[in-house]
């Protein structure tokens, strides 16, 4: 049954990634902004989400929901595919610039989302979060 949250999860954010892309298409001319955009997105609702239900919080969900939001919606969604084609387009045609600054973006501003969905979560459950992982639970 997990396989088929996950794949309707993925279903869904790839459609919606769609329809984003087709929304920025004109601040990406230049530079891949939308690409940007629906990462940052991504990033923040994996934060904030895989926060609020953690098993031991106030929002605690089934590992079913966990599955279809987390890893299938936020990995149809989010596009380091795409992130990592423009890269590469960028630095193959010499563009070494805007490649790094594809790179520094979008890592920076994808890891602030990450933590600001993740303290926006911890302030709704109104005590730290806490991150669980595959080596364990982290607080902080």
């Amino acid at each position: 049954m997990a396989y088929l949250w996950v794949a309707v999860g993925s279903a869904l954010g790839g459609v919606a990634r769609f329809g984003l892309t087709r929304l920025t298409l004109n601040l990406s001319n230049n530079f891949p902004w939308g690409t940007i955009a629906i990462n940052v997105l991504g990033c923040f609702i994996m934060g904030f989400f895989g926060t609020l239900t953690l098993s031991s919080g106030r929002f605690a969900t089934s590992e079913n929901v966990r599955l279809f939001v987390l890893v299938g919606l936020c990995g149809g969604l989010t596009t380091f595919s795409s992130f990592s084609l423009h890269t590469f387009d960028m630095a193959r045609t010499g563009d070494w610039l805007r490649a790094a600054a594809n790179v520094t973006v979008s890592v920076g501003l994808c890891l602030f989302s990450v933590a600001l969905g993740h303290m926006f979560a911890g302030q709704a459950v109104g005590h730290p979060p806490v991150i669980e992982t595959s080596v364990g639970k982290v607080t902080g």
